[in-house]
């Protein structure tokens, strides 16, 4: 029987760390079997900047996501962000050696090969090259060049770029916490997969993703990713602001924000007022919550701006290049009170909540279906398709270690003859497993092999 593709996805973000892993069901939607969260300790701004601790905030969220679905993680996809990151536009061309022949994969494969050569700045790296349209022999706008006739095959590409050297410790982090890294997706990309449908990005849509640390940016248009941008600036900001306003402990100010907090102040009347324990016995403090929702509006207003001007460089004015579906807010930033009629104020664009319960099973939580896990949600959507098997049942793995657990005894002799014994034991097991089960378990039987080849090496040095 073949192996079920079972796919997982880690978001590290400045404020939390998500393990997750997934499967696609019999409908093709994404049944997700566990889920891991830790307080992220070592990042700022999407940046990693003290490896230990993030190597233990990445073995916590993953110990707790193999704790809840009986699954070992093995390998991850994992979501890249950062002030770093930037986005350029290039085209390049190939010319065709036969252009009697069709255009196929390769020739895709090999023009992308090519923009993956470019020159970047010192200590920078290509992280994405993404085809928009494609021109054969001038003929423009062709979406799928594969199968067509043609000499000279020509291509804009959406390329995102960023510092090596981030992305390299994201790298070691993964590997220290004991995993293999399967791939590196942008996180905006991420998101969008998980809260956008295909009509969205056909008609014009900008992804807004208001992270802890960074608020991340992708537009879409004729369902062509035509724009992404990272702005340094998240919810902890507000939060450091409430923390400076309101003279309270980071903490204290984080609960004022999720619990009370704003973006529109006109909402809060003069008198309502919320009181804050004092620290060691010294006096509670009485906050009024119409500060308090000035404070975070003049923030998320800055933010939404920054954003705005990205939206802008677009060029979402001219006739053609319209976002039609207006925007999509999602990420834990999203949840707060009344920041969708804001924006809408603010761009003068329709505005709505990205929840990534459109591709969940039915039977998912209601915290999964939160805009708090889109990017999480988005990067096992990717991970399946890379059609990996990247956790295995815990079961499994016990199992082995019972059937291949050596024998130990004193004195040698003896410790020889148990060896020859397990060793018939393994290959009357695998003779029987090939019967019952034709195709068999490669990973088994590798695994097999190799057991037997060093009780073959043991026999040997021990004659």
């Amino acid at each position: 029987m073949e192996k079920e593709s079972i796919a997982v996805g880690l978001d590290i973000g400045t404020t939390k760390i998500v393990a997750m892993i997934g499967k696609k069901n019999d409908y093709g939607k994404l049944e997700i079997l566990g889920v891991g969260k830790s307080k992220s300790l070592g990042v700022a701004r999407g940046v990693v900047n003290n490896i230990t601790q993030t190597i233990q905030s990445i073995q916590q969220a993953v110990h707790e996501a193999e704790v809840d679905s009986g699954y070992k993680i093995k390998d991850v996809v994992v979501g890249i962000a950062g002030q770093h990151i930037r986005s350029i536009q290039h085209s390049d061309y190939i010319s065709r050696s036969n252009p009697e022949e069709v255009i196929s994969d390769n020739d895709i494969d090999l023009l992308i090969n090519q923009v993956h050569k470019l020159a970047m700045l010192p200590g920078e790296e290509i992280i994405h090259v993404l085809p928009q349209e494609f021109k054969i022999d001038g003929q423009a706008e062709i979406k799928e060049p594969i199968g067509m006739y043609g000499g000279r095959l020509e291509s804009s590409f959406h390329v995102v770029v960023g510092q090596a050297s981030s992305i390299r410790n994201v790298g070691r982090c993964i590997k220290s916490s004991g995993l293999d890294l399967s791939g590196l997706t942008l996180e905006p990309l991420a998101s969008a997969d998980a809260v956008l449908s295909q009509e969205e990005k056909e008609a014009g849509v900008a992804l807004i993703d208001i992270g802890g640390g960074t608020t991340d940016l992708a537009i879409f248009k004729d369902g062509i990713i035509r724009h992404t941008a990272v702005i340094p600036f998240g919810g902890n900001v507000i939060t450091d602001d409430i923390k400076e306003g309101c003279s309270i402990i980071e903490k204290q100010a984080e609960l004022l924000k999720v619990k009370f907090g704003s973006a529109w102040p006109g909402e809060n009347k003069d008198n309502e007022i919320v009181s804050i324990p004092g620290l060691r016995g010294r006096e509670p403090k009485e906050i009024s919550l119409k500060n308090l929702s000035k404070i975070i509006h003049a923030r998320v207003v800055e933010i939404i701006e920054q954003v705005f001007t990205e939206i802008k460089q677009y060029g979402h004015e001219d006739p053609r290049k319209k976002l039609i579906a207006g925007i999509v807010l999602t990420g834990g930033g999203a949840q707060l009170q009344h920041v969708k009629q804001l924006v809408e104020y603010i761009t003068g664009m329709d505005t709505r909540i990205g929840y990534p319960n459109e591709h969940l099973a039915g039977n998912s939580s209601e915290e999964i279906s939160s805009p708090l896990y889109a990017t999480a949600v988005g990067l096992v959507m990717n991970s399946i398709r890379n059609n990996t098997i990247s956790a295995v049942p815990l079961k499994e793995i016990e199992a082995e270690k019972v059937v291949v657990a050596p024998i130990r005894r004193e004195p040698v002799a003896e410790q020889v003859y148990e060896t020859e014994e397990v060793q018939a034991e393994q290959v009357q097991k695998m003779a029987v497993a090939e019967k019952s089960n034709p195709t068999g378990d490669r990973m088994k039987k590798s695994f097999f092999d190799k057991y037997i080849d060093k009780i073959k090496e043991f026999l040997d040095n021990a004659e």
